[in-house]
């Protein structure tokens, strides 16, 4: 039997709490990791095996240069792909989508088809591929289409490969990647407006390319590598937190007598429970074809992060969305819970997501890789160049891409980057920069190395560039770190807008390089240009100073600081130019998600307030209220015996007044929340929500958490800070 027959059956056999038994990290342990990856994907690979010569070669022209899918081409995949399944043990399939939840969805149907004597047989057409019909009605289209038109299509992205995702009742569902669009053809996913935005660049690429003399190259594709950071708590602690299981982060809860402040869990050593759900979830994820290829601990306690290789986008956000998912069914099976809010508690370092973004030729070439002389690449320079200026044109734009309430509170507290945009160049590449726009050549410095002081050491070779943890878009040595992205949002919202602005401005420098007699010397000039207007988005230093905050207001740098105020840019003349221009977002399409949008914020806001509430009035009072009345006993039997009560009635009188104040506060709460709730203007509701409902949950909070500072751990509803962040 096979290595991966062998941990199938280990996982089928494990126990009835769905926690798998120890025998499956052994049997993998010893395993060919080549046998077990993309065993659940239908990649090149098994379509090479499966299908014919002439379909694969059809379906092939279809994935790299656009060319039509015929429905003929279509029903020999399906059969293929259906028979594949099957074996596998599959018994349904759907179409995987994306809409505007920043989730995934998916409608399970079966393979079954009647027959005409009473039975049914397993059958799976080239149109059901290509195209489904779900429900659209319940999904968010802001303004797109009304509640009562119900219908939508998807239609699949087959430059995703279909895979199959199995759960712990044993179930195999073949999944297929799609887009998904209303009956009038407007996107309402966030895969379609990536796909679009993929050609956009790739196509002003393209022509930058060929003005600069490239002859070999026939397409460009934006990559990304996303690197994912997590939360892991007991089940147990997570059960009795209304706050987690409702909002996904804790609204209240004092500070733990340990934090982060020693240092010591970045790269430490990973704990045996958290390093098998570790290796659980790479087998889950490699099955999937997911390049999940680094684990450890983050800065915070009870923090971890994954991070995969890089792939062309669609694909990379689809496997985010994989990824996300995976972690929190993975955990349940080890007792775990997987938090992907980005502040799931307050004082420790929250939780994003690295977007490691590049472009690159279909002949194998990185387009943002420097060389060994990059003062004298001029078409790495080029680029550059073109991101340079797309970052400080459309700062406000990035900055709308990652809004979300959750990044609101992660942003600027000195373990993410502000909200202010600025890229991170290094030394080397500034030098190089700053000599274009002054005029000056730049002489190579050779390759550098490290000398470490020992013997036996030898000398370590040194990358052109350092790391910048606290720059927002920083140069990584060939490609650019985009840092601001939150935890649980999907990656294709910032890459839409990431593209998009870089494909205008590569617009405009292929335009320039067109027009030129000598296109080296127009090269020179819009290097030249672009660095001396946008300069003052590169800021080496350290991002999380109160310094770098007046820097930047010198500058002119936006810094945006709340989710409400970033989604203004989507609504702007300008932004319905620049999406339309590129066939990426209709007017329409970018004002429905401003409009969905500011609704979710209102939304999330609006749970957390109820979900406070809840607490207070059911948890926190009535225990806070039994506290007093047991010291009011005792302080009156104390003076029945004539003996000192004063201590006994200064904690009464601390608490009691924390208590009347948080009952205040707690009411304040319940009127801001009403007031919100009744406004129907979303842009009015979400401004209600961010400045009164959301300062209100703050007040309630430190009153509450200094009630916790005072109150016997026994009688504390809730589990604290040290309980869910150090008992793993």
């Amino acid at each position: 039997m096979s290595i991966l027959k062998d941990v199938t059956k280990a996982i089928e056999s494990s126990n009835g709490n769905g926690q798998l038994k120890s025998r499956v990290s052994a049997l993998v342990s010893g395993a060919e990791i080549t046998e077990i990856f993309g065993s659940n994907v239908f990649n090149d690979r098994v379509m090479k095996e499966r299908l014919p010569k002439d379909t694969y070669k059809a379906l092939k022209k279809t994935m790299e240069q656009g060319a039509p899918l015929t429905l003929e081409v279509a029903n020999v995949v399906a059969n293929a792909m259906k028979d594949w399944a099957i074996e596998k043990g599959a018994t349904h399939y759907t179409h995987w989508f994306q809409p505007l939840t920043g989730k995934t969805a998916e409608k399970h149907d079966s393979f079954i088809s009647p027959t005409t004597d009473g039975g049914v047989v397993m059958e799976f057409s080239g149109k059901q591929l290509a195209q489904g019909e779900p429900d659209a009605s319940s999904f968010p289209s802001g303004g797109l289409r009304a509640t009562f038109e119900a219908r939508g299509y998807t239609a699949w992205d087959c430059t995703s490969p279909a895979f199959l995702k199995e759960d712990s009742a044993g179930n195999v569902t073949l999944c297929i990647p799609t887009a998904f669009c209303s009956y009038t053809g407007e996107a309402l996913d966030k895969k379609v407006p990536l796909l679009r935005s993929m050609e956009a660049v790739s196509k002003q690429a393209m022509r930058v390319l060929k003005g600069l003399g490239n002859k070999t190259a026939t397409r460009v594709t934006a990559t990304v590598g996303p690197e994912q950071e997590y939360f892991l708590i007991d089940k147990g602690y997570f059960d009795r937190r209304i706050d987690l299981i409702m909002a996904g982060r804790t609204l209240f809860g004092a500070p733990s007598p340990k934090g982060q402040e020693m240092e010591d869990q970045y790269f430490g050593a990973i704990k045996d429970r958290i390093s098998s759900f570790m290796k659980d979830l790479d087998i889950e994820l490699w099955k999937m074809g997911v390049l999940s290829k680094t684990k450890h601990n983050e800065v915070a306690p009870a923090q971890y992060e994954m991070a995969p290789i890089f792939s062309t986008t669609n694909i990379a956000a689809d496997h985010n969305q994989l990824v996300m998912e995976t972690m929190q069914k993975v955990a349940l099976r080890h007792g775990l819970v997987c938090l992907l809010h980005e502040k799931p508690f307050g004082g420790v370092n929250g939780s994003g997501k690295h977007n490691n973004w590049s472009l690159a030729t279909d002949d194998g070439f990185n387009l943002l890789e420097p060389g060994s002389t990059p003062h004298e690449n001029e078409q790495f320079l080029i680029f550059v160049a073109a991101l340079l200026t797309a970052v400080d044109r459309h700062a406000d734009m990035l900055r709308a891409g990652i809004a979300t309430p959750g990044n609101d509170l992660r942003l600027g507290a000195n373990e993410a980057p502000p909200a202010i945009v600025s890229m991170f160049m290094g030394e080397e590449l500034t030098e190089i920069l700053q000599n274009i726009a002054k005029g000056k050549k730049t002489v190579a410095r050779g390759q550098k190395f490290l000398h470490i002081g020992i013997d036996t050491m030898p000398p370590l070779p040194k990358d052109n560039t350092d790391r910048n943890r606290t720059s927002p878009f920083a140069f990584t040595g060939n490609k650019f770190e985009f840092r601001m992205v939150g935890a649980s949002a999907s990656i294709s919202g910032v890459n839409v807008i990431l593209n998009t602005i870089v494909a205008e401005t590569l617009d405009e420098i292929a335009t320039r390089l067109e027009k030129a007699k000598d296109k080296h010397k127009e090269a020179a000039a819009i290097l030249k240009a672009a660095v001396i207007k946008h300069s003052r988005v590169i800021y080496n230093g350290n991002n999380y100073t109160d310094e770098w905050v007046r820097e930047a207001n010198r500058r002119g740098l936006p810094n945006i600081r709340s989710t409400v105020e970033a989604l203004a840019a989507m609504a702007t003349p300008q932004a319905e130019k620049l999406f339309s221009k590129y066939k990426v977002l209709s007017k329409g399409e970018l004002h429905s998600r401003y409009e969905i949008y500011l609704e979710h914020y209102a939304k999330t806001i609006n749970i957390e307030a109820m979900a406070a509430i809840d607490m207070v009035r059911k948890l926190y009072i009535p225990a806070v209220v039994e506290f007093t009345g047991q010291l009011a006993q005792t302080v009156a039997s104390l003076e029945e015996v004539s003996a000192s009560s004063e201590i006994q009635k200064s904690l009464l009188d601390s608490v009691s007044s924390l208590l009347e104040a948080a009952s205040e506060k707690l009411h304040a709460l319940e009127v801001a929340t009403k007031k919100a709730q009744d406004i129907k203007e979303a842009k009015a509701k979400a401004e209600a929500y961010r400045d009164r409902v959301f300062v209100a949950m703050g007040e309630l909070r430190s009153e509450i958490d200094a009630l916790e500072g005072l109150m016997p751990r026994s009688l504390w509803p809730v589990p604290t800070y040290a309980d869910m962040l150090f008992n793993l």
